[in-house]
């Protein structure tokens, strides 16, 4: 009897649902997804290769470039080093200052904003992202007039404030979010331990947001890494020159030598990529957080 309710059981029970994973249908549709991203990726990688193809090639026009490397000659990235050495240090310097002061002012203020009950912390907020819509040419045109009163044209420390003006808006945004999400009763526990506001901060609250202080700081340098709008108006000499103004007089200087121009290309893009495959885990959690509670 139990064999028998047991086979009319499962006679009555219903055919198993089929996996929609499975099928030829659905590996063909897979692998036509698979074609079309690698094309789509090809098309958009396909400047980066074609700036790499032209940095190997010997002194010359562009125009006409094979398309592959079969003559390689590293003498463009010799005269690259030897003229923008100087201005690629410099960019170093002011991005990794821009980073220092952007996470210096943004981590007490999102740590304020996101764990204490501040009278107009939302108007706060509202004002941050208004600043992130004004023109850049704006800030840049203010700020002008404001340094050549101050004496502040032509200098790295100028053009660290300037850059952070757009890190410190951005990276307070990635630490609230990430800071509101924390557990309150870690941070309770260490003010019943007796640590204070500004204990709690340094030893619980900015070990625990390492992804998201690495998220903040990293875009920020890609910000100042990449500025030419702050260094075009903020600087009238030669004495502070970044790497993006320094290709962009490059270019007018060595419009005919291609190899040498892409060369510091190259090798300006190269910190950023660098940085963004070391971190790219920490960003990947850091841009995340706070978006479920």
């Amino acid at each position: 009897m139990t064999i028998l309710a047991t086979a009319v059981d499962a006679s009555d029970a219903p055919p198993p649902a089929k996996d929609w994973r499975g099928g030829g249908g659905r590996r063909r549709g897979g692998w036509g997804h698979t074609v079309v991203g690698v094309l789509i990726l090809g098309v958009m990688l396909f400047p980066v290769y074609w700036m790499l193809n032209v940095s190997l090639q010997p002194s010359g026009s562009a125009v006409g470039t094979p398309w592959l490397p079969l003559h390689l000659s590293f003498g463009g990235y010799a005269k690259a080093l030897q003229d923008q050495s100087g201005h690629l240090a410099t960019s170093l310097v002011i991005a990794t200052g821009s980073v220092v002061l952007s996470l210096l002012v943004a981590a007490p203020a999102a740590y304020a904003l996101s764990l204490f009950r501040i009278p107009g912390a939302n108007l706060v907020l509202l004002v941050i992202l208004i600043s992130q819509m004004v023109p850049g040419i704006v800030v840049a045109n203010a700020l002008y007039s404001a340094y050549s009163d101050v004496g502040l044209l032509n200098s790295i420390g100028g053009l660290i404030l300037a850059d952070s003006t757009a890190g410190i808006p951005f990276a307070i945004l990635i630490l609230r979010a990430f800071m509101s999400a924390m557990p309150a009763q870690v941070v309770e526990a260490a003010w019943v331990d007796g640590a204070g506001p500004l204990r709690t901060l340094v030893s619980v609250v900015l070990p625990m947001s390492r992804n998201a202080l690495v998220t903040a700081g990293l875009f920020t340098f890609l910000f100042t890494w990449g500025d030419f709008l702050f260094a075009l108006t903020l600087t009238t000499t030669e004495d502070v020159r970044p790497v993006t103004l320094g290709l962009y007089t490059y270019i007018g200087a060595y419009v005919n030598d291609w190899s040498s121009v892409m060369a510091t290309a190259v090798l300006a893009s190269l910190p950023a990529v660098v940085l963004l495959v070391v971190a790219q885990r920490y960003v990947a959690a850091g841009t995340t957080a706070g978006a479920v509670k």
